[in-house]
């Protein structure tokens, strides 16, 4: 793909119900610009995947989509195919519907944790902000990509740099003594906002950096975050604040899952690059 073939496959996301952010197509690009494909048929582009080399022998697959009228086909599996192509001596990762679950399995993926998709609501100046709360911004970049680096599988500063910056956005982090402890980003959505990542080292933490960025959302807009299911303090984090499910979808790796820090991971960064 070219970056305006990729503006193409996140219109066909918003039309899935997936929600993309409004700025997200720079972010995303900047990871990997060779590891976005679409198919043709003749001159129409009919189905679309991304699979991202996120580091040397780690990737990222999303975006697979098919056009609904032609779905049943075997476009999919052709796109597929080639996108894994590009990255195979990688590990490979995906955050997929549930229903998908046995196919990717076909092609060697393993189950490694669920993620669930829950809706809650801004409220906007509604939260005065602990003072240890303070823009991305006035954290040094070194700080922040050491700090994001135990959340996947390597460091990813370009993007990192491109997402905290985005129009419509915020970017806040708890720093203390000197060190950053979490952070977290909200952006503005097809539908609403969502809150993607949230990171922090104690409950705490991520409640009040979850109070202060939901905070900047207008009350009448909602926020999403996509939570996995195996952090129990980020569920009674949801339940306190009466968050609500919406959807699931299945985290699964081609090859040997790696370590995360997934009990300081409260919200994913996105479904399609990780």
């Amino acid at each position: 793909m070219t970056r305006d073939h990729l503006s193409t496959a996140m219109r066909w996301a918003a039309r899935e119900g997936w929600n993309p952010g409004l700025h997200d197509l720079d972010p995303l690009y900047s990871v990997d610009p060779r590891g976005f494909f679409m198919g043709w048929l003749g001159e129409g582009p009919v189905a679309s995947i991304s699979c991202v080399r996120v580091g040397g022998n780690h990737a990222f697959l999303g975006f697979y989509i098919v056009d609904p009228l032609l779905r049943g086909h075997g476009l999919g599996k052709a796109i597929w195919c080639a996108s894994l192509e590009h990255v195979k001596d990688c590990v490979v990762g995906l955050d997929g519907v549930v229903a998908q679950q046995d196919n990717y399995r076909k092609s060697g993926f393993e189950l490694a944790w669920y993620n669930v998709r829950l809706k809650g609501w801004g409220r906007e100046a509604a939260v005065a902000p602990d003072w240890r709360v303070v823009p991305l911004s006035a954290v040094p970049f070194d700080r922040l990509t050491a700090y994001d680096t135990a959340f996947l599988p390597a460091p990813r500063p370009a993007f990192l740099q491109a997402w905290i910056q985005m129009p419509q956005s915020h970017a806040l982090g708890w720093w203390e003594g000197g060190e950053l402890r979490g952070y977290g980003v909200v952006r503005v959505c097809q539908e609403g906002y969502k809150l993607a990542p949230l990171c922090a080292d104690t409950p705490a933490i991520a409640e009040a950096l979850f109070d202060a960025l939901c905070s900047r959302v207008p009350a009448t807009q909602p926020v999403f975050i996509d939570v996995p299911q195996c952090n129990s303090a980020a569920a009674q984090l949801a339940q306190r604040r009466g968050l609500e499910a919406t959807f699931p979808t299945a985290r699964m790796y081609r090859g040997p899952a790696p370590q995360l820090a997934l009990s300081r991971l409260y919200g994913l960064t996105t479904l399609e690059v990780g």
